[in-house]
């Protein structure tokens, strides 16, 4: 037998939360001395405190612990929760990451709102181009709904021109149609000079892009996930000097690595004069 502290200590708890949990009756001491109502307990029962407390840990009420204890729950069950339950932990982190990630990119903006860049800014034209592209559709254009579905459609383009032998023509260009409702039509594409006798089922297609007479055009390094900043500030640069927007903005990919803090993106923006 082991006095509450000494129960405690094992335990690694607080000797109030085993009172609590004595008063709701959720781990009850094995004898209480009617004389001095001193509470002792059993070794066996630190398997008891063991699951209340990993139960807890997995966010479950109180009352919810008493319910799942009284199922005789075991250990490999516990041990299923716990996986359920650091997976829900993750999804919420890499969420919140994520949401931190947008937050400070906007803070970027907002503190860089004022300048307008005066260089780093072309006008070019853009050749017409052929492409290999898949295609698919995001929520909006904003980078967490489109970075999880260009990525998937990046992987199988580049596995498919491996596998049918196709040599890419030129930097790797992102571009976008509305397509309704707030949706974004993302085309995954990449240049190519030849294609397969035989290209087989497999959901590519081949696209002529035309030629753009003018375009503004920007370079962003580091993860698209962080583009707004150098997005923001192409639209501050082509609104200064007389011109406006015509249609979604072009990203080619001018470096690539696993790590994506090196990548190097042209933004290249289709641009009218105001007035014509």
């Amino acid at each position: 037998m082991f006095s509450i502290g000494e129960f405690a200590r094992h335990g690694r708890v607080s000797v109030r939360m085993l009172r609590h949990y004595d008063a709701i009756g959720l781990i009850r001491p094995a004898c209480v001395d009617p004389d001095t109502g001193y509470r002792f307990y059993q070794a066996s029962q630190l398997d008891e405190l063991n699951r209340v407390i990993a139960l807890k840990d997995l966010g479950f009420t109180l009352q919810q612990v008493q319910a799942v204890l009284e199922e005789k729950v075991t250990a490999a069950e516990l041990r299923g929760m716990l996986k359920l339950r650091r997976a829900e932990i993750q999804a919420r982190i890499e969420a919140e990451t994520t949401r931190l990630t947008r937050v400070e990119a906007r803070l970027m903006t907002i503190e860089d709102e004022a300048r307008v860049p005066a260089d780093g800014v072309v006008i070019k034209c853009l050749a017409p181009v052929r492409v290999a592209e898949l295609t698919g559709v995001a929520a909006g254009y904003e980078p967490e709904a489109i970075t999880p579905v260009i990525q998937p459609l990046y992987h199988d383009l580049w596995q498919w021109l491996c596998s049918a032998g196709v040599t890419a023509a030129g930097p790797a260009v992102a571009y976008y149609e509305e397509g309704g409702d707030g949706a974004v039509v993302v085309h995954a594409a990449v240049p190519v000079a030849a294609w397969p006798a035989e290209p087989g089922d497999h959901g590519v297609s081949i696209v002529d892009l035309a030629e753009v007479e003018s375009a503004a055009a920007i370079i962003h390094h580091g993860s698209m996930d962080d583009v707004l900043p150098t997005g923001q500030a192409l639209a501050r640069w082509i609104d200064a000097n007389g011109y406006r927007s015509a249609g979604y903005a072009r990203e080619v990919t001018l470096n690539w690595s696993p790590d994506p803090e090196q990548w190097v993106t042209e933004l290249q923006q289709p641009i009218d004069k105001v007035g014509e």
